[in-house]
């Protein structure tokens, strides 16, 4: 990462002239930052929503990691809580993207109901509420460094389920 940042400054660097140096620190200039509207999901976790959940099909009420953040070589516990408003039948599928700093590992998109049975559960998913625990045992061996996932997840007529995201999950050595 600090290659690709030397790398991106010696790039750029002929393209700011000496003149325009000292507009860069003038302290009456100010930076505008518009921030992101953020939707962080509840409990103990590093999930967001991808945008605002209101009209998602899934309402998650909690999702609880422990340890939070993963550690290698750990046995990871996940408590999630939610209601379905609609019925999820054979055909919903997740697109599911995993990167490591600027490198994609994973980027496919993938059968719900496959998966599901990943955590002995089954489609169809019936409308009402729902509860899932799961421990899943890391690995010891992931490389060290930032993570980000995203899951955007649509039922069989392409309705938003739900979207997730985590953003900066550190793994150290």
């Amino acid at each position: 990462m600090k290659f690709l940042s030397a790398a991106t400054l010696l790039l750029t660097a002929p393209l700011v002239s000496a003149a325009s140096l000292p507009s860069l620190f003038d302290p009456s200039q100010v930076t505008i930052k518009t921030a992101e509207p953020q939707f962080p999901v509840e409990g103990d976790n590093p999930l967001e929503y991808c945008q605002n959940p209101e009209n998602h099909i899934l309402k998650i009420e909690s999702v609880n990691l422990s340890p939070n953040p993963p550690q290698p070589g750990q046995t990871l516990n996940i408590k999630a809580n939610g209601t379905l408003n609609e019925r999820i039948e054979k055909g919903a599928t997740v697109s599911l993207e995993v990167k490591w700093g600027l490198i994609t590992l994973i980027k496919q998109t993938v059968d719900l109901c496959k998966e599901l049975e990943n955590v002995d559960m089954e489609c169809p998913l019936e409308k009402g509420e729902m509860s899932l625990t799961k421990q899943v045992d890391l690995p010891k061996q992931i490389p060290p460094g930032k993570y980000s996932i995203l899951a955007d997840v649509y039922d069989k007529d392409q309705k938003q389920v739900t979207c997730l995201k985590a953003n900066d999950i550190t793994f150290h050595l």
